[in-house]
């Protein structure tokens, strides 16, 4: 008996297709583990992001439109005219200027170099076991803490022609009496003394970090030599730590270029002029009579940059000397 196979005719309903594949849906710990990635990368941008806004906003931004501003003649609530260079052609043209150079330059020299030396001796002092030395360290930072103006306005008492304590010292001495406001260099000497007094006790600390920074064994072996405590100060101390005595000459060459509180409190009624004579007037004073006083935004913007101009030099130059010395065998970073 024949047995029949009952085919599939073509009217048959076809067979249903798959559908197009889909990328299976993100399951939580992938979405979790792309989450943690965006995290990793952009949080450090996020935590940095308000510094250089505010850096943008209240550096950078100032730092342009000044340039903007020394490249035309701007008095205040007036419009802008072009000049191009002709603001810094008059500076170079101008006595004021050069007076104001030489005074900074001076001013700085008989500021930073006695104070640096100064602290440099405080700190090897406070590097050795003293009695009470957590308070003499406190101390020498206590003038740093100071107001400017109520320092400057207790040394202008000190250093007053007619009743001053300093001129008094002198009478008994039988030196005589000292225009200490109006002659240039006594003027210049009192102001040093006020900037020396503020900033010893601060880099003395900085100086005192640095020496605690040095190996002891560096001592043991110098004493062993029988090297003497100057020696071993000389030879140990001063070269472990140069990095810091070359960051501390530029911070303070920085900051003798930009003064301005001092020589102003001093002077009193005429101490935006540096003194009757401009005797002591700063760039920084220059910058503020031009701006403020006489109203010329211009010239002002103009001195501004040609500071800073002078400060990046002396950042260039304290980098020269940094990599020259690097270069020498022996020398620590």
């Amino acid at each position: 008996m024949a047995t029949s196979v009952k085919a599939r005719g073509d009217d048959s309903p076809p067979l249903a297709s798959s559908p197009p594949s889909s990328p299976p849906p993100l399951s939580p710990t992938t979405f979790r583990s792309r989450l943690y990635r965006w995290d990793l990368k952009a949080t450090p941008y996020a935590f940095v992001a308000p510094f250089f806004l505010a850096f943008a906003a209240f550096g950078l931004f100032p730092l342009i439109y000044t340039g903007w501003l020394s490249l035309h003649r701007v008095e205040l609530g007036g419009a802008a005219e072009w000049k191009g260079l002709k603001n810094y052609s008059d500076l170079a043209g101008s006595e004021f200027f050069w007076n104001a150079l030489a005074n900074t330059f001076t001013i700085g020299v008989l500021s930073t170099v006695p104070q640096l030396l100064m602290a440099l001796g405080l700190a090897h002092l406070l590097n050795y076991r003293l009695r009470a030395r957590g308070f003499f360290r406190v101390a020498v930072l206590a003038p740093y803490a100071t107001s400017i103006a109520a320092a400057t306005l207790v040394f202008a008492q000190l250093f007053n022609t007619d009743y001053g304590m300093i001129n008094t010292a002198l009478e008994w001495a039988g030196v005589g009496k000292v225009d200490w406001e109006s002659s240039k260099w006594p003027a210049q000497i009192a102001i040093s003394t006020i900037v020396t007094w503020r900033w010893t006790g601060y880099n003395a600390l900085i100086y005192l970090a640095a020496m605690q920074a040095v190996p002891q064994d560096l001592y043991e072996a110098a004493a062993l030599d029988g090297a003497s405590r100057w020696r071993q100060f000389a030879s140990v101390t001063i070269p472990s730590i140069r990095p810091t005595i070359l960051f501390t000459i530029v911070v303070s060459t920085i900051g003798a270029t930009q003064l301005f509180g001092e020589p102003m409190l001093y002077g009193g009624s005429v101490g935006v002029s540096g003194g009757s004579g401009n005797q002591f007037q700063t760039l920084s004073l220059l910058m503020y009579e031009k701006g403020w006083i006489t109203g010329a935004l211009g010239q002002a913007s103009a001195v501004a940059w040609v500071m800073l101009l002078l400060l990046l030099l002396i950042g260039a130059v304290r980098t020269l000397v940094a990599r020259t010395y690097r270069k020498k065998p022996g020398a620590r970073a």
